[in-house]
């Protein structure tokens, strides 16, 4: 076919051609006439005559360029058009806390080091007719809340995903990032795979879930990707690079509380670290086991601490090994050497803290609870931190930048709502814009009781004093008559809510995902309407970090 129309091509070519230099010839034969003082003239038939050819010229000009302009496309265009968005791969994600977006940059980096074209774009940026445009497409995305999509992705799931599309030459795969300990682990992951599917697209491998960033599940992944290189020697990922910090105080902000006891811990740096980071960004702990659990296992193993074993690629003592892994049951270890035991351990997951400080406060500050198993025993990430470390002993830390959760302009008005332990994100976000004069700050804070769980009271009350706070509305639910919380002071203002949102405020909301998110998030449907909430979402107005 490309043979018959490149044939045929030619005389419509030849034909344009011939129509637009008769064309020119006309129009310089009747400049030549009109010019004053030319040396010949015509005689009055002749200038109809030539006006007549002057017309069909420019008629069949005219109408030869326009076949021109609309001719069948050549061979070699149509391969130049080829490198275009069905040639490449399409690299999508979709990150409420920045982990998503990184591992899609990872996959993006190993796959164009393969020799791939790839299109690296935020999900939430991208529409239904520029999708069906791609052959190969993957999505790594991430779910928050119960089943939720991330803020960013809202916009694609409002525009695209109601309904199915008509994709049936996309074949794709999807990286799910979720949370076990929630009831839709992986929800957003598997309602995006069910939409595909819908839409005719075509699976390359079944949906691929993370729980808190397994390693085994994300060397899964990178065997799917190994497999569309076509290179099955791409370089694993390194585990995250954890410097060493120093746990420089932990306090407990609320003795006596009803609730569970709540630590204020400052980390410094090592000296020559030059420190970077935004209000909103997270401290990525890697946790230990105690001592003290340590201990017992090797006590009951038989097994001296100081042996040396290899773990990846390292020669460890034994018991800095166990200090980093799940361990065993003596039951499940029993009988094992030191190497053979040390080779069965899997690393502990890291925990992920809101910082509540700025580099200009020369630490790290977090503030979380001490979280209890059912026998008693404290969590793991909370158990290292507030129970465990010893002042002045070494901390594994990464910062990670979460840019859904970066500070508006300051000239922008900014409403801060949170409860418990958000109370760090919100600090971040107030010494932010405090540190540049901004002083249009709306701040909700709800907790138990106001003189045991008002975290950073006096900060706050400060900040307000000083103007740095225009408005501060508390609700602690404990102090007697009803119990009241932040979703319910948010409403007893609903008037001047719709004012700061008329006047461009955004939204920031920080602490439980149980309750008062779901809370807030229903008051301000009821005060401002759907569509106006979506809106704010959509344009990165109403944000969310919630756990």
């Amino acid at each position: 076919m490309r043979d018959a129309a490149a044939r045929v091509w030619p005389s419509r070519a030849a034909l344009g051609n011939g129509a637009l230099l008769l064309c020119l010839l006309a129009i310089a034969v009747a400049l030549l006439k009109l010019q004053p003082g030319a040396a010949w003239t015509l005689p009055s038939d002749s200038v109809r005559w030539w006006s007549a050819a002057f017309t069909v010229s420019a008629y069949v000009g005219i109408s030869g360029w326009g076949l021109w302009r609309s001719r069948p496309r050549h061979a070699d265009e149509e391969r130049a058009d080829a490198q275009t968005s069905a040639s490449r791969v399409l690299l999508a994600y979709a990150s409420q806390t920045g982990f998503a977006q990184e591992l899609a940059e990872r996959s993006a980096k190993n796959l164009r080091d393969a020799g791939l074209s790839v299109q690296l774009r935020d999900l939430g940026k991208l529409e239904t007719h520029a999708l069906a445009g791609y052959e190969s497409a993957l999505f790594v995305v991430s779910t928050t809340g119960e089943g939720d999509a991330p803020d960013p992705a809202l916009a694609f799931v409002r525009d695209a995903m109601g309904r199915p599309a008509a994709l049936p030459s996309l074949r794709y795969g999807v990286l799910a990032l979720g949370d076990r300990e929630y009831d839709h682990f992986c929800g957003f992951g598997h309602a995006l795979d069910d939409w595909l599917r819908g839409s005719g697209a075509e699976p390359l491998f079944d949906l691929v879930e993370v729980d808190n960033g397994d390693e085994g599940a994300l060397r899964h992944w990178q065997h799917h990707l190994s497999l569309i290189a076509g290179q099955p020697d791409l370089p694993d990922w390194t585990a995250p690079a954890y410097q060493s910090w120093r746990l420089a105080e932990r306090r407990e902000l609320n003795p006596g509380s009803v609730g569970a006891a709540a630590f204020h811990i400052a980390l410094v740096p090592p000296q020559d670290l030059v420190l970077q980071w935004q209000a909103g960004d997270i401290a990525e702990i890697g946790p230990r086991n105690s001592l003290a659990a340590v201990a017992a296992l090797l006590d009951a193993l038989s097994l001296d601490a100081a042996t040396i074993v290899d773990r990846d690629g390292k020669r460890e003592r034994l018991d800095e090994v166990l200090g980093r892994s799940h361990l065993l049951a003596a039951t499940e270890a029993g009988g094992l050497d030191a190497s053979t035991l040390a080779a069965r351990l899997q690393p502990l997951p890291h925990r992920e803290y809101s910082i509540a400080s700025l580099p200009s406060d020369g630490a790290i500050h977090v503030l979380l609870r001490r979280m209890l198993r059912p026998d008693g025993s404290p969590g793991l990430g909370s158990g290292w931190l507030c129970d465990y470390a010893a002042p002045g002993g070494e901390i594994a830390l990464r910062i990670r930048s979460n840019p859904n959760f970066h500070a508006p302009q300051p000239s922008r008005p900014l409403i801060l709502i949170g409860n418990g332990t958000g109370a760090a994100g919100l600090r971040a976000h107030l010494k932010a814009r405090i540190a540049a004069g901004a002083r249009r700050n709306w701040l909700l804070f709800g907790e138990r009781n106001a003189d045991r769980d008002f975290f950073y009271g006096d900060e706050l009350r400060r900040w307000r004093d000083e103007g740095f706070i225009e408005r501060l509305d508390l609700a602690f639910s404990r102090d007697g008559g009803a119990r009241a919380y932040v979703q319910h002071a948010l409403a007893a203002s609903a008037d001047a809510l719709r004012d700061w949102i008329e006047a461009g405020a955004a939204i920031y909301v920080c602490g439980s995902l149980q309750g008062m998110a779901p809370g807030v998030d229903a008051v301000l449907r009821e005060t401002l309407g759907d569509s106006t909430v979506e809106q704010l979402r959509v344009e990165g107005r109403y944000r969310r970090d919630v756990y």
